[in-house]
């Protein structure tokens, strides 16, 4: 009841109904249950609902407060721990590393002709697994994949889209698919920034002299070693030493621009300067090629050097081309070091200067010289042909090159000292030349001589020698008894353009300039009034001597001719050997010709002058 009226008050229409106020939640005072406002009361089921829907909004809060917990952890893992380790190893994924090649040393002649250079080449690699991710651009057809890629770069390449296609296609990540690509062209390639396609630069070798000198100077193989020739030989010297470059690259393989990279540059390898006269080895090589087709010969070789042991010129008559060897590769040996001979009468020079220095026979005695001689093992020793017997002083026994006569005043030497003298002019032992394949020839100790041998050996049988080592005799008596190793080196050039001269090879006196001068006299005769009269050279005193030896295995005869020029004044030595020439035998008739064409020219082209006095000769003959 009312406390002013002592009624009851009447009920409000919505009194006890929950209202919603501004999105409150009201309730009827005193009725102990929530409802949702708006909504009419749904028995006992509508507290539980509310509970529920609570429930799995906190666990979904907390659920996605884990996750992103541990994004965030992951995050700040990633950035703030492991960020610096793990972008290296991107940065490391991204990375190439390529070689960079240094460029192989010239090699050129005395005056500076090049002989062999390395140009700059370069050869297109395909990685066949990125290929792939080409999409079609800059180009009408619009093609992908190595489609694409073909179509842009076979014209370049100078070859089909379908024929370059195919070998882009597959799962390899090196493939060459072009070699000597000029350095222009390697720039469009890179320019058109191609997936998988990389550039490479190589080093070409190149011979801008062709055959000349061929056997001499050798080849390389693709790789740029050397296989022949002084490019085998040196090619510790010639060879660069690679570099490295690394670059970060993008999909396709291209260097980033402003991506990470680093640099070791490579270094040129070392120039070689030879001793050789070029003009003179074309001449040597033209003289020697037209004789041997003249003569039938199966092959020949001509030496021409100096007396101190340079030399000028080492000519074979199976030259070959090293910018494209070929199958004459399998020839590339040059015969003037490889090939051994028994060098016949040429020797008899070591003979006469061993009796000579040992003061066994004078350059005037008088000998009584038969045809032929028989040794007390009962073997007959001839001269090359019949004759009656000679009065021939020891010149005149040299001058007719007669074998019996040899022998008369060679068996006055003792068999060791013969076997001495042969090897300190040499024999049985290498020059020592920078040529790859040098024989040392054959030269066995009196122990093992049998038969004939100790007599054979006197005038040259019974020992082999290379066409080198026969030359270097003769230059040893040109140089008066003082023997200086052949060699054909005269210095190299680094990288900087610094010249280093090679050291010069020791000398080693083999006789004395007395007995030097009396055999060099000897050699005039000959020339003079010899077997080696078609040596001669107008304007020139030449001393010389010819060669025949007979060759069993395979048959045939071995000719030659070395002499000297100017004999007064000793400069130029000249060996020619033919072998087994068709036309004749005698080294006078088929050798000593190409001797004075070879040397005539090399004294022209040296500069050298002609020789004053007539020479005074020792007496051939006697009555």
């Amino acid at each position: 009841m009312s406390e002013r009226t002592g009624t009851v008050p009447r009920r409000r229409p919505d009194a006890g109904r929950p209202t919603r106020d501004e999105g409150r939640i009201t309730a009827r005072p005193g009725s102990g249950s929530v409802r949702t406002a708006g909504r009419p009361p749904a028995g006992d089921a509508a507290p539980r609902t509310v509970v529920a829907s609570r429930g799995r909004m906190v666990a979904l809060v907390v659920t996605l407060a884990l996750v992103l917990s541990v994004f965030v952890g992951r995050l700040v893992y990633v950035q703030g721990v492991a960020g610096p380790e793990i972008a290296a190893q991107a940065r490391a994924a991204r990375m190439t590393q390529v070689s960079t090649l240094g460029a192989r040393g010239e090699i050129t002649d005395a005056d500076g002709v090049v002989l062999a250079s390395s140009v700059e080449r370069y050869r297109v690699v395909v990685n066949q697994n990125q290929v792939a991710a080409y999409k079609g651009r800059g180009s009408a057809d619009a093609l992908s994949g190595a489609a694409g890629v073909a179509s842009q770069l076979a014209p370049l390449l100078g070859t089909s889209p379908a024929e370059l296609g195919g070998r882009l296609v597959g799962d390899r990540g090196y493939v060459v698919v072009a070699k000597d690509v000029l350095p222009e062209v390697a720039r469009e390639i890179r320019a058109l920034r191609l997936d998988g396609i990389v550039v490479e630069r190589v080093a070409d070798r190149v011979y801008p002299k062709g055959a000349v000198g061929g056997n001499i100077v050798g080849f390389v193989n693709s790789e740029g070693v050397g296989l022949q020739g002084l490019e085998y030989a040196l090619d510790g010297e010639l060879q660069g030493t690679a570099g490295q470059e690394s670059y970060e690259r993008g999909r396709g393989g291209q260097p980033l621009p402003g991506g990470a990279g680093e640099q070791t540059p490579a270094r040129d390898g070392r120039s070689v300067r030879l001793t050789l006269d070029l003009d003179l080895q074309w001449k040597a090589e033209e003289a020697l090629r037209n004789q041997v087709a003249a003569t039938g010969a199966e092959a020949g070789t001509v030496v021409v050097m100096t007396k101190d042991g340079r030399v000028l010129a080492l000519a074979d008559s199976t030259a070959f081309d090293p910018n494209a060897p070929g199958d004459a590769a399998a020839d590339a040996l040059s015969r003037s070091v490889s090939d051994a001979f028994e060098p016949g009468s040429t020797s008899k020079v070591v003979t006469m200067a061993a009796a000579l220095e040992e003061g066994v026979v004078q350059p005037t005695e008088r000998f009584q010289v038969a045809d032929r001689w028989q040794t007390p093992q009962g073997e007959t020793i001839k001269d090359s042909h019949d004759h009656p017997v000679l009065k021939l002083t020891a010149t005149g026994i040299f001058a007719e090159s007669s074998n019996v006569g040899t022998v008369e005043f060679g068996q006055r030497l003792s068999k060791q000292q013969r076997y001495d003298y042969m090897a300190k002019f040499g024999f049985g032992q290498r020059t020592g030349i920078e040529m790859p394949g040098e024989t040392p020839g054959s030269l066995r100790t009196p122990d093992k001589w049998q038969g004939r041998d100790e007599y054979a050996v006197m005038f040259g049988q019974a020992v082999s020698v290379n066409a080198l080592q026969a030359a270097s005799v003769f230059a040893t008596i040109a140089n008066g008894g003082v023997r200086v190793a052949p060699h054909m080196v005269a210095g190299y050039t680094d990288a900087d353009g610094t010249y280093v001269a090679k050291d010069a090879p020791e000398a080693t006196r083999v006789v004395s300039e007395q007995t030097a001068a009396s055999v060099l006299s000897m050699m005039e005769s000959v020339v003079d009034d010899g077997t080696g009269t078609n040596a001669a050279i107008p304007g020139y005193r030449v001393a010389g001597k010819t060669g025949t030896a007979q060759r069993f295995n395979p048959s045939g005869y071995t000719s030659s001719f070395i002499g000297v020029a100017p004999a007064d004044d000793p400069q130029i030595v000249t060996a020619v050997i033919l072998h087994n020439p068709r036309t004749s035998t005698y080294g006078g008739t088929v050798a000593a010709p190409v001797f004075a064409d070879v040397t005539g020219y090399a004294l022209q082209q040296l500069g050298i002058a002609p020789s004053g006095a007539a020479p005074t000769l020792y007496p051939a003959t006697w009555e």
